[in-house]
């Protein structure tokens, strides 16, 4: 099925008053691309959920806000609306810059967006002994531990840099009947990939509740008993019970999420650490690598090894 795809170009003020002239034509499928500066402003406030690389690969130049119909004879007078709505936009002083709202009018192929992603997602040799494979992959003839995986809406596929370091990190120190607590979980591959390598249990713990659901079912595909796995929604940082349920001494603790996240949580996850443990985290721009060290050793840890890629950073703690 084709799509036309109407794009107004305008300014970050500009996104809601387009957006409600769109709506009010009768396009309700809409897509906002807001500026750089808007999309740092917001990344930088849900620190706790994401950090970010590359500035100039988030926002875009010229924030604009997208329509779409389907392609057909019938709904040429919608777009035609949607132009007459825009240009009334145009002539009304609202106190502030809309930009050009230039219009654009294209026919586009329909995507299937919920599974797009997959075609990049491949099985993934991961250091010695690990292979990431796509549940949807047919199983291949290997040596290798083999990790089943759907990530779903949930961060983890093994593919980006700081998932790679930390199973990496996990290859060389679980050992067998290890206990394992994995701070940030996602898509639940850390803690998984530590059973797999031969840890008697693990726990992992999110503030995303789609984590649950996703990381239970990778568990099961790898044919893991919830005897030995089970996954925690909260706040590591701010919920007293959820802190007291995983009180314990891990001989593995692993925390793969930002550094403003893992420098509050070094106190917790030295206090959660067996003697003679192992701490292993990433997710750490190279801006924030010395606050991360800071943090690290104030808390008694000692960093026994430190792997960089592409901007990011993990760490390897006793």
């Amino acid at each position: 099925m084709k799509w036309l795809e109407i794009t107004v170009y305008t300014t970050d003020e500009g996104i809601e008053p387009v957006s409600a002239a769109l709506t009010g034509a009768g396009i309700n499928g809409l897509s906002i691309e807001e500026s750089h500066e808007a999309a740092f402003a917001f990344l930088k406030e849900a620190a706790v959920f994401w950090d970010f690389a590359d500035m100039d690969k988030i926002g875009t130049d010229t924030p604009c806000v997208k329509g779409y119909v389907a392609d057909c004879e019938e709904n040429l007078q919608l777009v035609e609306r949607a132009k007459k709505a825009i240009s009334r936009l145009r002539n009304m002083d609202l106190g502030f810059d809309v930009g050009s709202l230039a219009v654009t009018v294209v026919s586009v192929d329909e995507e299937d967006w919920a599974n797009n992603w997959k075609k990049y997602y491949k099985p993934l040799n991961i250091g010695d002994r690990l292979l990431v494979l796509p549940s949807w992959e047919p199983q291949p003839v290997t040596d290798r531990i083999v990790l089943k995986l759907d990530p779903g809406m949930a961060f983890g596929t093994g593919a980006h840099h700081t998932t790679r370091m930390c199973l990496e990190f996990l290859e060389k120190t679980v050992k067998k009947n290890d206990e394992m607590l994995d701070l940030g979980c996602g898509s639940g591959i850390l803690s998984i990939a530590s059973i797999l390598l031969g840890a008697k249990s693990a726990i992992a713990v999110d503030i995303d509740p789609i984590a649950e659901k996703i990381a239970v079912e990778n568990a099961e595909m790898n044919d893991i008993d919830s005897k030995v796995f089970t996954v925690l929604i909260g706040n590591i940082l701010s919920d007293s019970n959820l802190q007291n349920r995983i009180k314990g001494k891990y001989q593995i603790v692993a925390a793969n999420i930002v550094a403003d996240v893992i420098i509050p949580i070094a106190p917790i996850a030295k206090q959660m650490l067996a003697e003679g443990g192992w701490f292993i985290t990433s997710g750490i721009i190279d801006d924030r690598v010395e606050d991360v060290k800071r943090a690290l050793v104030k808390n008694g840890f000692t960093i026994e090894s430190h792997t960089a890629a592409d901007s990011w950073n993990a760490f390897l703690c006793k």
